[in-house]
């Protein structure tokens, strides 16, 4: 099972990283606004200019165009886009069981994007990710905007799809109880560098 790995990576304001995540492993990420967390995400997502290696298994994202990495390293992003004006056309895949997970029916599909709650596209841009079947899951506070119900959700499918399809999770979370819940290890990034917090 494939295990996602950085080697001396760097972008923007962070020292090199080094760091393997485990085939299933969650690994969550805090640090003060603007320390560079989201920019890490994106650097692993091919998506910001960065110097040091990314691997997925024996795969390396600098061998890779970068649309099929993106297809296997799969990013949440904190704010999600919509380019259609239906929920139906952004999905390449119907996954029932995960949209009745997330507290949705298949009726969702007609909705209209522009009178999603921010919450709904929130849980929506998770599934829609997921539909997708990436190999390792980049998530950037996928829970933020939500109630403690759908936390509560979003966390069980997340978990569920890691553990089934033996995904690497990377997860930015600002919430202490949270990352006690859902991580195997938690790192902080503090004045650039990458600290594990101890238990």
């Amino acid at each position: 099972m494939p295990r996602l790995k950085l080697e001396q990576l760097c972008c923007n304001m962070l020292n090199p990283i080094d760091l393997e995540i485990d085939a299933g492993e969650c690994v969550c990420l805090s640090g003060p606004s603007g320390s560079g967390k989201s920019t890490l995400l994106r650097a692993l997502a091919d998506l910001d200019p960065h110097q040091g290696q990314v691997w997925l298994g024996d795969q390396e994202q600098a061998g890779m165009a970068p649309n099929l990495w993106r297809r296997q390293v799969g990013l949440l992003a904190a704010e999600s886009h919509w380019w259609f004006d239906e929920v139906r056309p952004h999905f390449p895949r119907i996954e029932q069981d995960w949209f009745e997970a997330l507290g949705f029916g298949l009726n969702v599909l007609d909705w209209q994007v522009s009178r999603l709650s921010s919450g709904e596209r929130q849980r929506l841009a998770l599934l829609r990710l997921l539909c997708h079947h990436p190999k390792a899951l980049l998530l950037d506070e996928p829970s933020a905007n939500l109630d403690v119900d759908n936390t509560a959700r979003i966390e069980r499918l997340i978990l569920d799809y890691a553990k089934t399809y033996q995904a690497p999770l990377f997860w930015i979370s600002h919430d202490a109880n949270q990352i006690k819940r859902v991580a195997q290890r938690h790192y902080r990034i503090e004045n650039g560098a990458l600290q594990r917090e101890v238990r």
